[in-house]
């Protein structure tokens, strides 16, 4: 199923988004301020609100491809 695979694909995404954003502030965790702490805190917010918005996606096509087996059955 399409939706199966492009929401997986998005919580990728969502979860390498977070993982850079991390980086970002961790390397600069010793440094003087080159990184905008604000933004990054911004970024790893919308990325967590992707994947959360991907695995419902996730949850809503298991729980329609479990329906439609249901049926089919």
């Amino acid at each position: 199923m399409q939706a199966i695979s492009i929401s997986a694909a998005g919580m990728g995404a969502a979860a390498g988004r977070l993982a850079a954003s991390a980086q970002r502030v961790g390397s600069d965790a010793g440094l003087a301020a080159k990184t905008d702490l604000a933004a990054e805190r911004v970024e790893q917010i919308s990325a967590e609100t992707d994947f959360s918005a991907n695995a419902a996606v996730l949850r809503t096509a298991d729980a329609m491809t479990g329906v439609l087996l249901d049926l089919l059955a």
